[in-house]
């Protein structure tokens, strides 16, 4: 029995631990897919990309990858703001094409991708810094470093982003575009020029998420398809454009998939995030903290 207590403790310690990643990783697509109704797929492969941005720093310049992450936002930012200009005129400007959309981001993600396997190929890929290794224990509970310092940081981007949206007039711009784009237009804001904001934040946050990602675990440039499937249920789960649902819903997705992992297999733990997701829409569609 006490086996068994300790591995369901180190189960629900790894859990928690792990849903701070999964709600880094999902917050991007919180943004752009709650609030502004445009379903980012490629998120997850602009999340490796920054893994490989803190990577090449790390190995080159031996830069801690949370540090690298905070110095390269600004860039990411800029290539939202870019992808965004890219995505409006050709898709929205004449009208929503919502399949023409997703194909634009597929595409985006294959060429993220695959420009990523033609300059690291498809080798695995790890940094080093002095809190991968240790722990701290208390008793039999193990808390290793690797997953709580990204946990820390996780915690900090979201409260960070929903600071910004909550008292900034940006951010509430950005939270009223997402109901009511004519009414924004009174308040003298142009709907256009939030939207373009709020996307190019969501890709500035992968730069963050990347780094957190590639402390927890060795990443390569296919390992974005992994979390196609978390993101999207988490956002799901925690309501559309919900930060803190963003975040009950990622600790939620970590705590099953490490109970799965520890007391099934490792194998079983990606079906979690679609058993949650397809539960989710049929109970209750619009989240646990969706409007």
């Amino acid at each position: 029995m006490g086996v068994t207590i300790d591995l369901l403790l180190n189960a629900i310690a790894s859990g928690i631990l792990l849903g701070g990643l999964y709600a880094a990783v999902s917050l991007g697509v919180s943004i752009s897919f709650g609030m502004l109704d445009i379903v980012n797929i490629a998120h997850p492969a602009f999340v490796i990309l920054g893994s490989f941005v803190a990577y090449i720093a790390n190995t080159t310049l031996g830069a801690d990858p949370l540090l690298t992450s905070i110095v390269v936002a600004p860039v990411f930012y800029a290539l939202g703001a870019l992808v965004f200009q890219v995505y409006y005129v050709s898709f929205e400007r004449h009208g929503r094409d919502s399949l023409r959309g997703l194909a634009f981001f597929f595409g985006l993600m294959f060429i993220t991708e695959v420009g990523l396997i033609l300059v690291f190929g498809v080798d695995y890929r790890s940094v080093q810094t002095a809190y991968i290794g240790p722990s701290l224990n208390f008793g039999e509970v193990g808390i290793p470093l690797r997953l709580l310092v990204p946990c820390v940081a996780s915690l900090a981007l979201l409260a960070t982003i929903q600071l910004f949206l909550r008292r900034s007039f940006t951010g509430r711009a950005i939270l009223a575009v997402a109901q009511n784009q004519v009414a924004l237009q009174f308040q003298g804001a142009d709907p256009i020029r939030i939207r373009r904001i709020a996307f190019a934040l969501s890709i500035a946050t992968a730069a963050i998420a990347g780094a957190l990602l590639i402390i927890i675990q060795p990443i390569e440039p296919s390992v974005d398809r992994d979390y196609i499937g978390r993101v999207f249920a988490v956002c799901v789960l925690g309501g559309m454009g919900s930060i803190p649902g963003t975040l009950l819903a990622g600790l939620i997705l970590g705590i099953a998939e490490s109970f799965t992992a520890t007391f099934y297999g490792p194998s079983w733990a990606p079906a979690v995030s679609f058993g949650l997701l397809l539960l989710t829409l049929a109970i209750r569609p619009a989240g646990l903290l969706g409007r």
